[in-house]
């Protein structure tokens, strides 16, 4: 095989796109990213935490990529070892997170939907992670809060995110500034998806794929063939 081409590197979303939706990576997904591993430089963001990623990719998941990124690059991680965090706490301060959390939770109590229980709102470092009820709610809180800048996000198969503008998956970009070109492959690169941005990005070779099968082909394509 040849060797490791220089100054490039493939990113990658997890849900959808490494793995079937909310499913753990296969074992012919993991032995196929070892295999592109020895060509290019690979790594992984995703908007989930570092403990949900490696739910999904395994334990080891920080030192079988070459860059993690967990919370859309507010954490990360380059050769299995910690460079960079960020916290949303620290950007919005107690007072506007508490109202913005008091404002959703009551919105979700008025819901009239058949079951309410179960994880609503997840607190993460760099952003809140709401389930269920989206596009209605989404505008609602756009408008509510759009004096906070803050960006809405569908992401996975039933929730959306929500975190400060420009703490999209382009975040991560910033660790990146060695690589002269950026692969970037992803399931939710429509307007309102959160892939889009980073799909978008001028730094970025956006790739849309359907599934996990679907990402290895196209990457045999551009990089093994």
């Amino acid at each position: 095989m040849a060797a490791r081409k220089p100054g490039l590197i493939a990113l990658f979303d997890v849900d959808g796109t490494l793995t079937a939706p909310r499913k753990v990576t296969t074992p012919k997904m993991l032995e196929f990213m070892r295999e592109l591993r020895k060509v290019i430089t690979v790594g992984v963001v995703g908007g989930s935490d570092l403990i949900k990623i490696s739910e999904q990719l395994g334990n080891s998941v920080i030192n079988d990529y070459d860059y993690v990124f967990s919370e859309n690059g507010l954490v990360a991680h380059k050769d299995g070892k910690l460079t960079g965090t960020e916290s949303l706490k620290s950007f919005l301060g107690d007072e506007k997170l508490k109202e913005f959390l008091n404002f959703t939770l009551h919105y979700i109590a008025d819901l009239d939907i058949p079951i309410k229980r179960g994880t609503f709102i997840e607190f993460r470092s760099g952003m809140i992670n709401v389930h269920n009820i989206r596009p209605k709610m989404i505008s609602v809180l756009r408008e509510k809060f759009a004096h906070f800048n803050l960006t809405f996000s569908i992401g996975g198969q039933i929730s959306f995110d929500v975190f400060p503008q420009g703490w999209d998956k382009t975040y991560c970009l910033r660790y990146l500034d060695e690589f002269q070109e950026i692969h970037f492959f992803g399931d939710k690169t429509y307007k309102g998806g959160n892939d889009h941005e980073i799909y978008e990005s001028e730094r970025t070779v956006g790739h849309t794929v359907t599934s996990p099968d679907d990402t290895m082909e196209q990457c045999k394509a551009l990089f093994l063939s």
